[in-house]
């Protein structure tokens, strides 16, 4: 049984080298103490894994060794990643740290429970030689006396707060930020994920009010299941100023996103922007994106775009790049 540290084999290794050029391309390059890249990919089912160079249609899981170098690759060309979809068996997650190797560290959330948490954790993977945590780490809770002052139900919240986002705060160089990631719930209708997102902007405006003080910079970024830009959902989340960069306003969320007229708005990254006794960012936001990975992953399978996804992903990786 090969092993995910091994020499992969040379097609495999074309195959890679490939990868690496498209990423040179589409990603700006890592600058110690200079640039933050941040990002955020919900990496599919990110659980199982089958031990061999390339699955076949009888293994399950799908996803193989070099479906995990196709993953460890992108991770490696940010400082911090959040991850969604991260479920309770940690086989394809160890894997991958096996790969980015000893510089890199990881903090997870335990297994939500219950059905609607669908096994899933959230995490963040950071290169402790650019980043580190700064001491805080914590999940969303809303008080009651939001509740009470806004037109959010107590069955609104205990249908969708499934999944508790998670916040961490990190330092890069002489800059200490917070990033608060999600995966929210998608529910059985998208007007039944609105109460969780104006939830959310109401919780982070307040938050960011409150670190005023001490200097912190807060982004969100996560899976949001928004629909479209400028849909209820999308106003739910920018209601209270949040905002997301132009550069990603255009830019697919996932791998079947030209087949769809509407456009997924999956996922997002977004900071206050406003004054109003918010801060805004005192980092240099430079420009973001999207990487493309389609044609670069697995180029030799033949796979349609269904089984790609339970390989790598059926979402891309954003990213956004700021000055220190």
């Amino acid at each position: 049984m090969p092993h995910v540290t091994d020499t992969p084999p040379p097609e495999i290794q074309e195959d890679l080298a490939g990868l690496e050029r498209a990423l040179d391309e589409c990603v700006p390059p890592r600058t110690i103490d200079r640039t933050l890249l941040v990002a955020t990919w919900n990496v599919r089912a990110f659980g199982g894994l089958t031990e061999k160079w390339v699955s076949t249609g009888d293994d399950s899981p799908k996803r193989d060794l070099q479906s995990i170098h196709v993953i460890a690759a992108i991770i490696r060309r940010f400082d911090v990643v959040a991850l969604q979809e991260v479920k309770g068996t940690l086989k394809a997650l160890r894997h991958t740290m096996k790969l980015l190797g000893p510089n890199w560290g990881l903090l997870l959330t335990d297994v939500t429970r219950g059905s609607k948490g669908n096994d899933e954790r959230l995490g963040f993977l950071y290169d402790r030689r650019t980043v580190q945590p700064s001491g805080l780490a914590g999940e969303l809770v809303v008080p009651r006396e939001q509740l009470d002052r806004r037109d959010i139900t107590e069955e609104a919240l205990r249908e969708q707060f499934a999944r508790t986002p998670y916040a961490v705060s990190f330092r890069a160089g002489d800059q200490t930020f917070i990033l608060v990631t999600l995966h929210v719930l998608y529910g059985d209708s998208a007007d039944a994920r609105t109460p969780e997102l104006r939830a959310i902007a109401e919780w982070l405006d307040e938050w960011a009010r409150d670190i005023n003080a001490w200097d912190h910079n807060l982004v969100a970024l996560g899976d949001f299941n928004i629909d479209r830009r400028g849909d209820e959902r999308y106003e739910a989340f920018t209601s209270t100023g949040l905002t997301v960069p132009d550069d990603l306003n255009d830019v697919p969320r996932t791998i079947f996103g030209d087949e769809d007229d509407e456009g997924k708005f999956y996922d997002q990254i977004a900071w206050f922007t406003a004054d109003e006794g918010r801060p805004a960012l005192s980092l240099d936001y430079r420009e973001s994106g999207a990487f493309d990975f389609r044609e670069v992953a697995l180029p030799r399978r033949g796979l349609s775009r269904r089984s790609l996804s339970w390989r790598v992903s059926d979402h891309y990786p954003l990213w956004a790049a700021f000055e220190l």
